[in-house]
């Protein structure tokens, strides 16, 4: 029977076994199938253009034995075989228990694709006991193993290796092409089954309809869909696989802007509350009573979002910025005026932690501005009001009233706000802090507890720079506004990168926190957990290429107890974590504060959002274990007041390490956005998409975040036009089928309901 992109995989004729495993990459569809694209591709005779392979990662190689030897085992009796590999590019060493077969077979000259787990050894890429495959060539018969549980040389059992067909003379003569795909592949489930599976079905699959018109197309300069899936897997040339790839590339930013036209295009009609500037109001007080002028950056921004309070259609803002430009300030004069005009105003935080600072900050910045109903209230004055999930029973209860009745404008609190018994009088405006630590769902609850079915205005803010084509691509849906200037009298921060191997230059990191305090100024110091884990006996491995598994870093109560004793005596040490009780988290975040503790040694609980403008320094310890951006986050926390700010950054990293080219980075720019560029080079783009989607997987193949702002712009473009005249897409089934085939369930459920 022909097949369409919707025909499952169990109603074709390939094998059930061969359904069963793809089953297990998620693919049971013709069309899911069809778009699982190779990642790389083996020209014969020329070298494989792989990266150089991660540890533990599954790999296939296509290359001919050099060299073949039978080894005599040092710890047991018994001898295996040990191969290299060459595909012109690198060698590979592959190791073979229980060979009295395979010796026979696996010669040097013979051309074999070998598919196991990368290990290392002497910088020497290594697989033990891989599947392998004797690939077609001039009087060689093909033949192989089928997928056989790893054998390990000191735990190798005297199974008997079975030999077996490989398939059908089609296998054979495809793998007589020029152009071999390599598939993202398994133990469970090899490269060439999957490329076997995709020519079956291609030979049985009606070409598709393009989403794109002839004009559409040829104006762009692009081959049709159903070309490039088919170049795609059977690419005639490189040149045709560029030309599908460009093809792909398109449809993919298509699908993805397409489905935030449509965001958009529902969110422009739904019903909002209307809030305009009311003059002497609370909005106005608070901007009398600032000791500063606001930047130009803060300025525009409020006009930005201003603009979109006084119109009765939701606001969906995003505000990004540098660390300590002033992002809440901003928000506080934007939640005023909605409670200047009877709304209530809601602020999201991550953590307790985070939901206590922004308290503190905001009844700090209003003062009696914030005491309604209280004796010596300013005129007009609101309530403001904390629910967390440890508050206790009496407090709960009280900020719950105060939401319920109106006479808190403004709640702030953590996942505790999006409980079922919170209700709210007249909720006008969500601020949600960091908004990516929070859920799909747990996000979308709050759109649904406004008045009479109108949603509140949605203001999203990140200190994480965000480059333009993710910003298009994974917050399409959100009107942009960027803050890059920072406050008048905000102190630069120096960064430097600190060897943890150099006892030296540690004593002098820890001296020089010395001197701050001894200045009367206070220290961060940052570590990656705890260290009150449970101890577990470690296991010693009993192979030289693999060393002992154990977390060398350093925890928080180590470190805490060291300073203690060693490198700062005497001096006042606090210790802050996500595990401590709430009562416990903030008594020493306000002791901190009040200057009563010299030096707070904490997780990443004050990554954002924690002001203490007399802490000078940081020092983040195993700081090859952090992010660019989360460096660039967590130094924020200093030089936040009169005085220039310190950040040492502390690693074993070695200097020519990945690790290190990321400290270094961030050792040079104070640029948050420079530094998210560089942050998205080292990070795998899908991974930056994929932790958007709750869970779920992509079919994000080709289009890159950095490189194809172009094509981003130009898919957003056209699907505007297109969802404007049909939003449902009845006229372009096609182009409805793609957004389907591409943005597979889970994203197409994170793009409804973000």
């Amino acid at each position: 029977m022909m097949l369409t992109n919707t025909t499952p995989l169990a109603e074709t004729d390939l094998d059930t076994k061969l359904v069963e495993k793809l089953a297990g990459l998620e693919l049971t569809t013709v069309g899911e199938l069809l778009r699982y694209v190779p990642r790389r591709y083996i020209r014969q005779g020329q070298a494989s253009s792989a990266e150089r392979p991660e540890p533990d990662e599954w790999i296939t190689v296509i290359g001919r034995v050099e060299h073949a030897q039978m080894i005599t085992m040092k710890r047991r009796y018994g001898k295996f075989l040990k191969i290299v590999v060459a595909d012109s590019n690198r060698k590979y060493e592959a190791s073979f228990f229980n060979a009295g077969y395979i010796k026979h077979v696996l010669k040097p000259g013979v051309r074999v694709a070998l598919a196991g787990k990368v290990k290392y050894f002497n910088n020497q890429v290594q697989l033990s006991h891989p599947d392998w495959l004797v690939l077609p060539d001039d009087g060689v018969d093909v033949r192989g193993t089928g997928m056989m549980e790893e054998l390990l040389a000191d735990e190798i059992d005297s199974d008997k290796e079975q030999e077996v067909s490989t398939g059908t003379s089609d296998d054979v003569e495809s793998f007589r092409r020029s152009i071999i795909p390599m598939y993202p592949a398994t133990r469970d489930v090899q490269t060439w089954e999957i490329w076997r599976a995709v020519r079956h079905v291609l030979g049985d699959t009606l070409p598709a309809a393009d989403p794109l018109t002839e004009a559409q197309r040829t104006g762009r300069g692009l081959i049709t869909s159903d070309e490039a899936i088919r170049h795609v897997h059977l690419p005639e040339s490189m040149e045709s696989i560029d030309r599908a790839r460009e093809r792909l590339k398109f449809d993919e930013a298509l699908a993805v802007q397409t489905a935030l036209a449509q965001k958009r295009a529902d969110q422009g009609a739904e019903k909002s509350t209307v809030s305009v500037h009311v003059p002497g109001g609370l909005e106005d007080q608070l901007l009398a009573r600032l000791p500063f002028e606001l930047t130009d950056g803060q300025k525009t921004v409020i006009e930005e979002i201003g603009s979109d309070l006084a119109v009765a259609h939701p606001m969906n803002r995003l505000l990004q910025g540098e660390v300590g430009s002033g992002k809440t300030l901003v928000s506080l004069l934007a939640m005023l005026r909605v409670v200047d005009n009877g709304h209530q105003c809601v602020i999201l935080a991550p953590t307790e932690v985070l939901a206590a600072q922004h308290y503190r900050t905001v009844m700090t910045m209003l003062g009696d501005l914030a005491r309604g109903g209280e004796l010596g209230a300013a005129d007009g004055a609101t309530r403001v009001g904390l629910l967390t999930g440890s508050l206790n029973t009496a407090a709960k209860r009280t900020t719950l009233l105060d939401a319920v009745t109106g006479d808190a404008g403004i709640l702030i609190g953590t996942h505790a706000l999006l409980e079922e018994n919170v209700e709210f009088f007249d909720l006008g405006m969500v601020v949600v802090d960091e908004q990516h630590r929070f859920g799909v769902e747990q996000r979308d609850v709050l759109r649904t507890k406004g008045r009479d079915d109108k949603r509140p205005h949605f203001l999203v803010m990140t200190a994480t720079p965000i480059p333009r084509t993710v910003a298009m691509t994974t917050f399409g849906d959100l009107e942009t506004s960027v803050m890059t200037e920072l406050p008048r009298g905000r102190q630069p921060i120096t960064t430097s990168v600190v060897p943890m191997s150099n006892a030296r230059w540690i004593d002098r990191a820890w001296a020089r926190a010395g001197e701050e305090i001894d200045a009367g100024r206070q220290v961060y110091v940052v570590c990656t957990r705890i260290g009150d884990e449970e101890s577990k006996p470690k296991k010693k491995s009993s192979k030289k290429d693999e060393p002992e598994k154990e977390d060398d870093t350093v925890s928080v109560l180590q470190q805490a107890e060291l300073l203690e004793t060693r490198w700062l005596p005497g001096r006042r040490i606090g210790v802050l974590h996500g595990r401590m009780h709430a009562d416990d988290k903030n008594d020493v975040m306000d002791a901190f504060t009040r200057g009563e503790i010299d030096v707070l040694v904490a997780t990443t609980v004050i990554e954002v959002g924690v002001d203490v403008p007399n802490a000078t320094m940081m020092a983040i310890v195993n700081a090859e274990r952090f992010g660019v951006s989360q460096l660039h986050q967590l130094r924020g926390r200093v030089g936040r007041g009169g005085h220039a700010g310190l950040c040492l950054l502390m690693t074993s990293a070695n200097e020519m390490s990945q690790s290190m080219e990321r400290l270094r980075a961030v050792e040079k720019s104070n640029d948050g956005f420079e530094l998210a560029l560089v942050d998205l080079r080292q990070r795998r783009e899908g991974d930056v998409l994929g932790s958007l989607q709750s869970g779920g997987k992509s079919s994000l193949h080709f289009l890159s975040l950095l490189d194809d702002v172009e094509v981003i712009a130009d898919a957003r473009a056209l699907s505007e036009s297109i969802v404007a005249a049909d939003r449902a897409l009845a006229d372009h089934p096609a182009l409805a089928d793609l957004v389907d085939a591409v943005l597979l369930p889970s994203r197409a459920q994170y793009l409804e309901k973000s």
